[in-house]
């Protein structure tokens, strides 16, 4: 099931990538890549990650830790559209109640069609809502997760401050993001295969360059681990921690509402 929502925007100066744009462009510009990439998203993040987004997504679950026989218990999904996280919670916690919220329409109606052939379109609601203002109950949830989301949202702070907000008092965040990598000599290695080799299969396997270069450029302008981590506890999050994966390729970040 599909619920269909209302975006919210404002207008000031932000990047898209390494391109300086007024915030009330960003969010078209971010839903177009979306658009583009919508029915090869899986194979998107294989190529940037070279497969390991896979191994990361099964350590959020981990650490996310979702009660198995917990009927009652309700996840939030952000920026969550064609489902990867959704399906695993559901895997791990057969009970649970998931909400898949993405504000891309193209991405949900992926994420819809694999459910179905799941057998999980009982069980996963697919909400079309921005992220910094889901238009959801205050204190619903007792967890919210956003993989690979949050570097495209305009306003990080607000949608910070917004899963605060519907997270229930003792409410998990848990959050997967590429970040920058601090391995000697990896970070080179990395940076050479990020800004050369997948716009060039994005341009082969997808017709498509521009949009892997962005996703590209997305992760070099998001906040270092630390900086994330204390925007988490301005939005009033507490006992904040991060678990970096694969050499700081990509961070786990946590929080509770206490």
């Amino acid at each position: 099931m599909i619920r269909r929502g209302t975006d919210a925007s404002m207008a000031r100066d932000t990047h898209f990538g390494f391109e300086s744009v007024r915030e009330d462009e960003k969010q078209g510009k971010v839903d177009a890549v979306f658009d583009r990439v919508a029915r090869r998203y899986d194979l998107m993040n294989d190529m940037m990650s070279g497969g390991l987004h896979r191994l990361w997504k099964d350590a959020m679950i981990a650490w996310l830790n979702p009660p198995r026989g917990g009927a009652g218990w309700s996840v939030l999904d952000v920026a969550g559209g064609t489902g990867d996280i959704a399906f695993r919670i559901a895997e791990a916690a057969p009970a649970a109640e998931i909400t898949v919220l993405d504000i891309n329409p193209n991405m949900l109606d992926v994420g819809a069609a694999r459910a179905e052939k799941r057998g999980l379109a009982d069980r996963l609601t697919f909400v079309e809502g921005n992220a910094e203002a889901t238009e959801l109950p205050g204190s619903s949830f007792d967890a919210y997760t956003i993989a690979f989301g949050i570097r495209n949202v305009t306003h990080i702070d607000l949608a910070l401050k917004e899963a605060y907000r519907v997270l229930k008092p003792g409410g998990r965040f848990l959050c997967l993001e590429f970040s920058q990598v601090e391995m000697p000599m990896l970070d080179r290695i990395y940076d050479l295969y990020s800004f050369n080799a997948i716009p060039a299969m994005g341009r082969i396997v997808a017709g498509d360059a521009d949009s892997y270069r962005y996703l590209v450029e997305s992760i070099r302008r998001f906040p270092d681990r630390e900086t994330f981590a204390d925007m988490i506890r301005e939005a009033g999050f507490d006992r904040v921690q991060w678990r970096a994966l694969s050499g700081g390729i990509a961070v786990l970040h946590s929080g509770w509402r206490i």
